[in-house]
This record gives structure tokens, C-alpha cells and sequence, in this order.
């Protein structure tokens, strides 16, 4: 089997009038994330990483952000909808690994929850996703909590 890896990033700012939502999971905070779609930025990070591996572009061509049919929608989906094109074109999902850059809220309640949302859509065992939530020291824009970043690597296998 030929192993391919691939790097996702996404990163969104607070100010959306809905539910703040990560990786499927609704985080209690007084905002959510502004995006196209929900702004689930865990979902979309990972969605670029694993198009990355098999070089098949990014989230922005398969879900442009110009087409209505994306307005407010479950990344989560979107993400499905992309592990199903890798196991169409032979690709098997070995693992992610994701890092959440946030100052707040905490998200360690909600990373068991975040991983089996994961691992269900990826069809992934629960061992083979994580997910680590890191602050930024107060430093920049993300350090004042006025946003967070995403940083996604998969595994890939097969083709």
C-alpha cells in the first residue's frame, strides 16, 4: 500500500449569529464562526487534507463559497462527501490528526465528542483521529480570541 499524507488549514473569525460549532459538535460560546457554510473550521481543515493527499484541489473548488447550494452547510456532510471520492478513486483514510489554535473557550470537554464525529463520518476507528486544543499566549488576533485556526494532517493509503 503507497502512503500519501496531506496538510489542511483553515481558520475563521468569530462575529456569525448561529451556534459555534467544531468537528459536528455545538460549543458553548455567544458566537459562531463567520463562513459560507456552518464555519466548522475542524471539518474544513480536514476536507483540505485529505484532497491534499490525493491531489484532488481543496474545499474552495469541490464547495465554492460563490455557490448558494454551501450557504449555511453541515461541513460534516462535506466532508463525506470527499471520503467517499477518495474510496471511489481506491484511497483508504489511515489517520488524522488535527491542532485547534484557540484561546477560548476551552474545548477540552468537547474533543471526545469532536473525535467520534470524526471517526463516524471518516468511518475511521476512534484511535486513528485526533484532536489537540492549544491557546496562542495571548499573542495576535487568535491569541485575543477573536478568531481560531485549524491545522489537519491525514493519512492516506492505496492508488
Amino acid at each position: 500500500m503507497r502512503q500519501r499524507f496531506g496538510i489542511g488549514y483553515d481558520s475563521h473569525v468569530f462575529g456569525a449569529k448561529r451556534p459555534f460549532i467544531l468537528a459536528g459538535v455545538e460549543i458553548e460560546h455567544d458566537t459562531g464562526l463567520k463562513g459560507h457554510s456552518d464555519g466548522d473550521a475542524i471539518a474544513h481543515a480536514v476536507t483540505d487534507a485529505l484532497l491534499g493527499a490525493v491531489a484532488m484541489g481543496d474545499i474552495g473548488r469541490l464547495f465554492p463559497d460563490t455557490d448558494d447550494r454551501w450557504k449555511g452547510a453541515d461541513s460534516l456532510m462535506m466532508l463525506s462527501e470527499v471520503k467517499y471520492r477518495l474510496v471511489a478513486a481506491s484511497y483508504s483514510i489511515v489517520n488524522i490528526d488535527v491542532t485547534v489554535v484557540i484561546e477560548k473557550p476551552k474545548l477540552a470537554p468537547y474533543i471526545e465528542e469532536m473525535r467520534e464525529n470524526l471517526a463516524r463520518t471518516l468511518a475511521l476507528p476512534l484511535n486513528c483521529v485526533s484532536i489537540k486544543a492549544k491557546t496562542n499566549e495571548k499573542m495576535d488576533s487568535v491569541g485575543r480570541g477573536k478568531g481560531l485556526q485549524v491545522y489537519a494532517i491525514a493519512s492516506v493509503g492505496g492508488a
